[in-house]
């Protein structure tokens, strides 16, 4: 693959993860999503028509923005009331995304760092666009000589998202109530056995943001990134079944498969940055180095 070619492919990748900000995307259609008055998500015309079904707990959309019912005042209140909602529609099975519910809650709030408004069904956020937060780990070694490679994971076949496909040496999305490192140590030790010793080494580096959407509705997603190097001849293990191999490959294998449809998107865009920020992209020979570096880190 010429260079051209491979600057070109991760160009479309960035701007496929990036589409909800593109000319032609459903969010001039959009209700924004509020609580107390502040917006946490979007909400997509064939998703608010659905919705507004439901008057004892949504109110009628209104300039733009559609709200919960001034009852539901407290954040157990909140959640209760919306989960109502959800149950009843994946009963009635025409939201496709609502079956594959995992029976995880995510927290809803304008920032990370803000208290809960709500708790709301993993599988359901993408019908509100909540903001949704993950942590991903770049595991890496350096030889004698400062040769860097990479441990990559290969998802399961019976994953529910991205079946087969490569990923990270460890990554999961943060559940309400868990904080960003514990969640890095507890998906190092289930998906790779990391153990707590050697995850805890792991260094925050960036977080990559961005908004896509697809016909289950809109993904605002934000990723506490982290670099990790593993010690030479530690290998990582299959450990709660979501993953099949892992494969520890040099840098310039994995910037090749980055341009393949061999990657899990978003896991690609975090090898991307760590590629960019180790010097592995060099500005003066890469025509795409701004444009990479844009499309990483959006404004959710």
């Amino acid at each position: 693959m010429s260079n051209y070619t491979w600057s070109q492919q991760v160009l479309q990748l960035l701007r496929r993860m990036n589409n909800f900000y593109l000319p032609g995307s459903c969010r001039s259609e959009c209700l924004r999503f509020e609580l107390n008055g502040a917006q946490v998500g979007w909400v997509p015309p064939h998703v608010a028509s659905r919705l507004t079904r439901y008057p004892e707990v949504f109110r009628p959309p209104r300039g733009g923005a559609l709200s919960l019912c001034a009852s539901w005042d407290s954040s157990p209140k909140r959640s209760a009331a919306v989960d109502s909602v959800l149950r009843a529609e994946r009963q009635e099975g025409t939201l496709r995304c609502l079956k594959g519910w995992r029976d995880e809650k995510y927290s809803v709030m304008p920032k990370f760092s803000d208290p809960p408004l709500m708790w709301m069904e993993r599988a359901a956020t993408s019908l509100f666009g909540v903001k949704r937060y993950g942590v991903h780990v770049n595991g890496y070694t350096t030889g004698e000589g400062g040769e860097v490679s990479m441990w990559l994971a290969r998802r399961s076949l019976t994953k529910q998202t991205f079946p087969g496909l490569l990923d990270n040496v460890a990554a999961g999305g943060i559940a309400a109530g868990f904080g960003i490192k514990n969640t890095l140590v507890k998906e190092c030790q289930e998906e790779a056995c990391i153990p707590a010793n050697i995850a805890e080494k792991a260094c925050p580096v960036t977080n990559v943001s961005y908004t896509y959407e697809d016909e289950d509705g809109v993904f605002a997603e934000s990723q506490f990134v982290f670099d990790l190097e593993l010690p030479v001849g530690f290998k990582p293990r299959a450990g709660d079944g979501e993953v099949q191999d892992f494969y520890l490959l040099p840098l310039d294998k994995v910037k090749e498969l980055l341009a393949t449809d061999d990657f899990k998107p978003n896991c690609a865009m975090v090898v991307l940055d760590f590629l960019i920020r180790h010097s592995f992209i060099d500005p003066d020979t890469e025509p795409c180095y701004q444009e990479f570096v844009a499309g990483l880190h959006q404004t959710l």
